[in-house]
């Protein structure tokens, strides 16, 4: 499309850059990162180790958390605080998109050791619940920390993957994560998935509320510095309140039309 051509003429490029010459002079102020603590990975002067357990939780279980490499980045994120209530060998976290047995041979190991679980909801899934693990060694647990697209890019995209035996939580809570928008009513964050798990795995009712503690009090730190509570896409879906251009794409459309017939996906 052209545009109509006005009766002034702008600046030439010599003008142009003699107007701005001034500004390549001027002192450059650097973006210095804010302190953070060393514990929680949260800037010191909104540090969450208060509301931390004074000595990490004594478990045998031991996490695997495989992280989405975009979730590094986030401000906001939970597995920082996840791995600040566990003992450092109760929870290793590997970063990345793909995880070759070349690679990351330990990772393997676990993947094919028999009692190592992986959670993560499907028809082939067994509810945590009702799982037993048959193992003279430590319980193991995979989670994929990332949002749902990302985590489902990461199971089905890593062969790995299909070795531990497939889990997931059957649980009617709604997420305390209400500063981050879930896809659904029932959708939890990795430290809340976590914690449930462990709860289960550990047969100590107290693991959850611990650990769920650090969480509750960064949402409300937040919401009382000008966050807003997010609702579930489901819950904005239902009520009207999704404002957002519905999408084109098919499937994502057929994702959405699940979510307001309230169709487990």
């Amino acid at each position: 499309m052209e545009l109509e051509s006005s009766g002034a003429a702008g600046p030439s490029a010599g003008e142009e850059g003699e107007g701005c010459a001034g500004l390549w002079e001027l002192p450059v102020e650097r973006c210095e990162r804010r302190p953070e603590c060393s514990r929680c990975s949260r800037p010191q002067k909104v540090c969450l180790c208060p509301f931390l357990p004074i000595h990490p939780l004594k478990i045998s279980t031991c996490l695997y958390i495989i992280q989405h490499p975009a979730e590094e980045s986030r401000v906001l994120r939970t597995v920082p605080l996840l791995a600040a209530c566990l003992p450092p060998d109760k929870c290793k976290i590997l970063v990345g998109r793909r995880f070759s047995e070349d690679r990351y041979p330990e990772l393997a190991a676990v993947c094919r050791n028999p009692s190592t679980l992986i959670l993560y909801p499907g028809a082939e899934a067994t509810n945590l619940e009702e799982v037993t693990v048959m193992s003279s060694g430590p319980p193991v647990m995979i989670i994929i920390d990332g949002t749902w697209s990302q985590a489902k890019d990461i199971f089905y995209k890593n062969s790995l993957f299909r070795f531990p035996r497939q889990v997931q939580l059957k649980t009617n809570i709604s997420s305390q994560y209400v500063i981050r928008t879930q896809p659904t009513n029932n959708c939890l964050s990795t430290l809340e998935c976590a914690a449930v798990a462990l709860t289960i795995m550990e047969k100590n009712k107290s693991i959850q509320e611990i650990i769920l503690r650090p969480l509750q009090a960064l949402c409300s730190f937040q919401l009382q510095h000008g966050a807003q509570i997010h609702h579930s896409k489901e819950h904005l879906l239902k009520n009207g309140l999704y404002d957002k251009p519905m999408p084109k794409n098919k499937r994502k459309l057929r994702r959405m039309e699940l979510l307001l017939n309230n169709v487990k996906i």
